[in-house]
């Protein structure tokens, strides 16, 4: 076998090869520059430069902190909150908001302090957000801050509709009645998350009549001239698993004097008192033999100067299919039940009738001129001198006495049974 004889020139070249190898290979692991040993002078120069350029941007970089709720990248976001932007050691100088798909700008407003900013109103549901914001601090340095979020889907959330209306002046049966629009399996949650309070110092109980609604009443009619608050606190709040609320709404009325008219279905006879005093006694037709008035304590919660009543509609009914009755102007009516119990004028029957017969489908009528112009008319009358909330008591009558859930009529529930109904 022959062997090979490596010449000077020759382990030279293998030396200065194997040099180069090694110093390729330190090159591809060394990270961070020098590493205790010499380092070279250019290797220096490289870090000095980037601890120089690391130490100028650090300088330059404002104080400012800038907060936006929600996070960058959230889904089901609150409609309320969603957009917020706050700042901590700096004041904001400008933020713009935009729905993604449209390009929409939001309207909002930077505080006065210049700490935080928020929409005007109320987001649009299941709609993608863009949120930028630049604020500045004592040195003038800016810092920006973005964030896109998808707020809650309607099929994701529900809301609840109420009764009275904000600001109004009712009467003192008007309870607070919220109808919700998704069903409510959580209600102890959601009913600890409404506060409902009255400046009369009443103690106050919501009753569930369904899982869709909540109605919140004292034992007694509500003092008058006393302010009732309500506070729907449901941002946030789960009704059932996978529905989140959406609502963070304030809303107050004012009770007015008391008023309650108590309908006498035998004597044919309307007692209006008012405060205390009776201040009218009017002749009233009630339901027949074969469709009586219901019996009970009803709250007005509709008036119509003049509306259509068509016997179709709640079950009167010819052999044709169509309404018993079909009166397109019946004057001054307002709604005492759901299922159709109205308290109206009456023109198309004999004046002879009120007082002396019951000829009505279920309503109580009171006399009065078609077009509802004549404001001596005894319907006339009531209507002008009735509101939202007041109280129509029926006695005496062969029907049944209305469910409370027929209507705003809770009251005719004993206060220990009313109390039942809460889920607190």
């Amino acid at each position: 076998m022959e062997k090979r004889v490596m010449t000077v020139g020759k382990h030279r070249r293998a030396v200065a090869a194997a040099a180069m190898l090694l110093s390729g290979a330190l090159a591809l692991t060394a990270c961070g520059g020098d590493d205790g040993g010499d380092g070279g002078k250019d290797g220096k120069e490289k870090s000095d430069s980037q601890s120089k350029a690391d130490k100028a941007a650090a300088e330059e970089s404002s104080d400012a902190r800038i907060s936006i709720e929600p996070k960058d990248g959230k889904s089901g976001a609150s409609i309320n909150t969603g957009g917020k932007v706050t700042v901590t050691k700096g004041k904001l100088v400008d933020v713009t908001m935009t729905a993604a798909q449209t390009g929409t700008a939001v309207e909002g407003s930077i505080a006065a302090d210049g700490k935080s900013w928020k929409p005007a109103s109320a987001l649009e549901r299941a709609t993608k957000y863009e949120v930028k914001a630049v604020a500045k601090d004592d040195e003038g340095r800016e810092a920006h801050e973005a964030s896109t979020f998808t707020t809650v889907s309607p099929e994701n959330s529900f809301i609840g509709y109420f009764k009275p209306d904000d600001g109004k002046t009712v009467g003192v049966g008007m309870p607070v009645s919220i109808n919700f629009d998704k069903p409510v399996t959580n209600k102890k949650d959601v009913q600890s998350a409404i506060k409902v309070s009255s400046t009369g110092g009443q103690q106050i109980v919501g009753h569930w009549f369904s899982d869709t609604r909540i109605d919140f009443r004292p034992e007694d009619y509500w003092k008058p001239g006393s302010k009732v608050s309500v506070d729907l606190n449901l941002d946030g709040v789960d009704a059932s698993e996978g529905v989140t609320g959406v609502q963070d709404k304030e809303f107050s009325f004012n009770v007015g004097r008391s008023q309650v008219s108590t309908v006498d279905v035998k004597t044919k006879k309307m007692t209006v008192v008012r405060d205390g005093k009776t201040v009218k006694t009017i002749p009233i037709s009630a339901g027949n033999a074969e469709n009586p008035t219901y019996n009970g304590e009803m709250v007005i919660s509709e008036k119509f100067t003049e509306t259509r009543m068509n016997g179709a509609t709640v079950g009167f009914t010819d052999d044709d299919g169509k309404g018993e009755y079909d009166i397109k102007d019946v004057p001054h009516a307002m709604r005492l039940s759901t299922s159709g119990t109205f308290i109206h004028g009456n023109y198309w029957g004999a004046d002879s009738i009120f007082g002396s017969a019951n000829t009505s489908h279920g309503c109580v009528g009171l006399n009065d001129v078609k077009g509802a112009g004549d404001k001596k008319q005894d319907g006339a009358w009531f209507y002008e001198n009735s509101m939202l909330g007041d109280v129509v008591i029926v006695k005496n009558s062969p029907d049944k006495e209305i469910k409370p859930d027929n209507g705003l009529n809770g009251w005719n529930m004993s206060w220990s049974e009313w109390q039942a109904g809460s889920a607190l």
